[in-house]
């Protein structure tokens, strides 16, 4: 893979959409239960217990999305021996509530700072073009589109879905439609990494194309790890709603009022 370290692609105005939902990923992960020892690599039982009952919890199931069946034993978070208990659970889940929630939970440091990297970079041009509102209505609708994609190629599936990839991917299906000449500087690794400024078509298209051959089980081992197939949904379904804003058509109108009236200078994403 190449590493996007910036678009040559200014806005007008201040992505706050963007840094909330950073700020929020962050947050959340700072505090889901058993990832701190973890990453001190101390994982004890107990530690990942408490996470597999969080998990249980907040995170989208594909078989509870699709069948709307919840499990009649769940993990309490306390260790039994040498596993997890399991009691029913004391809790009313909404499967399609969870999908929100997972959104916004990560498996780790690597997963999360990869997937806010992608929002950093190209969040800010979509919600320029879109607007705050609609932008955080299209996130959320990609995330949605990635994870019920997911979930009717999955649908027996009991695996935890988590991260905001789905979404994030609909991200970038926007910006190869509405700014498939923007330049984005890249690092690729060959020996060092080489700094390299590329068209966002090529970099986005190249790995629109890594997720869909990885998402048929080619090219990657241990692939059931990741939701590559939630990628491809999220991509096409980010690049179907931004379809109407292509190039050719007006942008959405100015926001108007002394907070918002004026017009931002335009800036950089590093």
């Amino acid at each position: 893979m190449v590493i996007p370290v910036h678009d040559v692609n200014p806005v007008r105005r201040t992505p706050v959409v963007t840094y909330a939902l950073i700020a929020a990923s962050v947050f959340v992960f700072l505090f889901m239960p058993g990832l701190s020892g973890s990453a001190a690599g101390d994982s004890s039982l107990a530690q990942t217990c408490h996470l597999h009952a969080f998990l249980e919890h907040y995170a989208a199931v594909p078989r509870e999305l699709i069948h709307h069946q919840l499990p009649q034993l769940v993990p309490t978070g306390d260790a039994r021996g040498a596993g997890c208990a399991l009691a029913p659970p004391g809790y009313d889940k909404s499967p399609a509530l969870s999908v929100l929630s997972a959104m916004f939970l990560h498996g780790g440091w690597l997963h999360l700072l990869g997937n806010m990297l992608f929002l950093l970079i190209f969040g800010n041009n979509i919600e320029d073009r879109m607007g705050h509102v609609r932008f955080a209505l299209f996130y959320v609708v990609c995330g949605y589109a990635a994870s019920y994609g997911f979930a009717l190629l999955n649908a027996d599936s009991t695996d935890p879905l988590i991260g905001a990839s789905g979404a994030i991917a609909g991200v970038l299906g926007a910006y190869l439609v509405l700014y498939p000449k923007a330049r984005v500087w890249v690092l690729v690794p060959f020996l060092v990494f080489l700094p390299l400024r590329l068209p966002a078509w090529l970099v986005l298209g190249f790995w629109f194309v890594l997720q869909a051959v990885y998402s048929s089980g080619e090219g990657v081992f241990g692939a059931g790890t990741v939701a590559y197939a939630a990628h491809v949904v999220g991509f096409l379904a980010g690049m179907l709603l931004a379809w109407p804003l292509k190039p050719g058509t007006p942008p959405p109108p100015e926001p108007r009022g002394l907070l918002f009236g004026r017009r931002a200078r335009p800036r950089h994403t590093w």
